[in-house]
């Protein structure tokens, strides 16, 4: 029988006979181990060796030696780790995968990770990859293979079709360009707008990159800003390039067609002998006009040309010549066309305005302005399409808006409506090369089958 709990006694003292006698062999037993140890370690070949090293955070490791097994005790644990893959060379390395940042510099990328700055040297004085390493940009990528510091390799994707392989061997660095061919397929795509374009770009399989293309190429004749209708439809015959059987983006427009409030747009591309490619109506004219439509990208509208117009600050009926396109302060302001600045500053009730000559008497105005685009003072050259300003809200202004007018000889014109000058059109010689090459695209359009053709680029 169980004496009370009062009446236990616990007792963890070491001084019975047995537990001495225990105590004892687990000190002479721990103290074999340590002598096998030390006549191990004395009398071991020389060859056996371990040699250190240091992993990529520069923490020091042991590699794996080739030698006796240690003596151990029949119940020890014994943990092998298998040596890494070397190189066909039989070197162990290690593989960094790099992301340029902003302000990154090579020079500092080696540094910080500790890769040999003299082998930074050597790569950059092989022609290839000091072309290639001269003009890294934020999100470009790098991956740099190494030893203990020292480069073993390195690959850098070019663009789409290149890939720059560096390689290491005994007599020093050597490097490739490789070439990664684009698929190209041509396809056809057809839209009916009911709210944006870009949402019938889409639902029609369209990425909104080319919905952009789509808009620049009869920019000059539409106003994508104000003239889209519901209703308005369209056809584009574009490439989508792929790269070993994945889809990578949309190509060049082939071929365009543009119905918008029952007028009828379209426009192809050529390439000229010299390379050079651009978008011509059907009887070589070019897309381009003398004036953009509309000077700033796709925005909302908040008034239009209108003589009787009652001004929102002033509240007293006053001829709102031009067009107001609301935007949010900051938004680029493009030149309508090539010219001359005439005035840059404060302009009265337009509050910071820029004035440009074009030739021929047409003159257009930009006013509202938060500020001006760096460069651009009274006498200097723009081009069509260059940004000149950035949307604001001064002078007499309700809310943040470009102020836009256009001006023949003196006399406000509507933007919207006035018919701009067009630009040259295809050279006379080049014109029986043009039918010729642009007529299976305009016949494509007309029958709505776009051929299933698939080339490398």
């Amino acid at each position: 029988m169980q004496p009370p709990a009062s009446s236990l006694r616990l007792d963890y003292s070491d001084r019975t006979p047995r537990r001495r006698k225990a105590r004892w062999s687990a000190l002479l037993s721990t103290a074999a181990a340590i002598a096998l140890g030390l006549i191990y370690t004395l009398t071991r070949s020389p060859d056996t060796q371990i040699p250190a090293t240091s992993d990529p955070e520069g923490n020091a490791v042991a590699e794996t030696a080739t030698a006796a097994p240690m003596p151990t005790a029949p119940d020890a644990s014994v943990i092998q780790v298998a040596p890494t893959p070397p190189l066909a060379s039989g070197l162990v390395f290690d593989t960094i995968d790099i992301v340029i940042k902003r302000n990154d510099t090579l020079d500092g990328i080696f540094r910080r990770l500790k890769l040999s700055i003299t082998d930074l040297a050597s790569l950059r004085s092989l022609p290839d990859v000091r072309k290639a390493l001269d003009f890294l940009r934020p999100g470009d990528a790098l991956q740099v293979m190494h030893r203990d510091g020292a480069v073993q390799g390195l690959i850098r994707q070019i663009s789409d079709t290149q890939t720059l392989n560096v390689t290491r061997d005994p007599a020093g660095f050597a490097s490739e360009i490789i070439d990664n061919p684009l698929e190209s397929e041509v396809v056809r795509k057809h839209g009916r707008i009911n709210s944006s374009l870009f949402l019938a770009a889409n639902e029609a399989g369209m990425s909104d990159q080319t919905a952009m293309t789509l808009a620049g190429i009869f920019g000059w004749d539409i106003d994508f800003v104000l003239d889209i209708r519901s209703g308005d439809e369209f056809t584009v015959i574009y490439e989508k390039l792929s790269q070993d059987g994945k889809e990578l983006r949309d190509g060049d427009i082939l071929a365009a067609e543009f119905v918008n409030n029952g007028r009828t747009f379209r426009a192809v591309r050529y390439q000229r002998p010299d390379g050079s490619a651009e978008y011509f109506a059907p009887d070589g004219q070019s897309m381009r006009k003398a004036f953009l439509r509309a000077p700033l990208e796709f925005t909302r509208v908040s008034s239009r040309f209108n003589p009787s117009r009652r001004h929102p600050i002033l509240n007293t009926i006053r001829a709102h010549k031009g067009v107001d396109y609301a935007a949010p302060t900051g938004t680029p302001v493009r030149a309508a066309g090539d010219g001359r600045v005439q005035l840059r500053g404060r302009s009265g009730g337009y509050g910071n305005a820029v004035v440009l000559e074009h030739g021929g008497g047409v003159t257009t105005l930009y006013g509202h302005l938060s500020r001006f685009a760096k460069g651009v003072s009274e006498g200097q050259r723009v081009k069509q399409g260059q940004i000149i300003a950035y949307v604001g809200q001064t002078g007499l202004a309700s809310g943040p808006h470009l102020h836009y007018e256009y001006r023949l000889n003196g006399v406000h014109r509507n933007p919207q409506t006035v018919k701009l000058p067009d630009a040259q059109p295809i050279a006379a010689h080049l014109l029986a090369d043009f039918k010729a090459r642009t007529a299976p695209l305009l016949a494509q359009l007309d029958s709505g089958n776009a051929p299933r053709l698939v080339a490398q680029r």
